[in-house]
């Protein structure tokens, strides 16, 4: 089997997987209620989500010891980006803050150094 034809094979069934595991979550709940206790399981799906996708970028150990005030830089920043979604409840304001203690300590890094 040539390569092209095998990676169209994969795409199929991956995307026929995807589509079949959502469809039946659809299908199994479409006629009922569902219960409480999932319910509330649910509802931190999204945060639990959004943490295995951000932290290990935060603090992932640094292989080279040149990048590892810049992965300490993310750490500070990540922090600061915590105390104002905390205290803001606002992405924006989040968005800012983070990106801007970022910016702001990797400008200042070189003098610093």
């Amino acid at each position: 089997m040539d390569a092209p034809l095998k990676l169209w094979l994969v795409i199929g069934a991956v995307g026929a997987l995807n589509y079949l595991s959502r469809l039946s979550f659809i299908a199994l709940f479409a006629r009922r209620t569902i219960p409480p206790w999932l319910l509330r399981a649910l509802r931190y799906v999204p945060a639990a989500m959004l943490t295995a996708l951000i932290v290990p970028m935060i603090v992932a150990p640094s292989l080279q010891p040149a990048e590892q005030v810049h992965a300490d830089l993310r750490v500070l920043a990540a922090l600061v980006a915590g105390a104002v979604a905390f205290t803001s409840s606002s992405t924006l304001k989040t968005l800012i803050a983070g990106m801007g203690t970022l910016w702001l300590l990797q400008l200042l890094l070189p003098r610093i150094a």
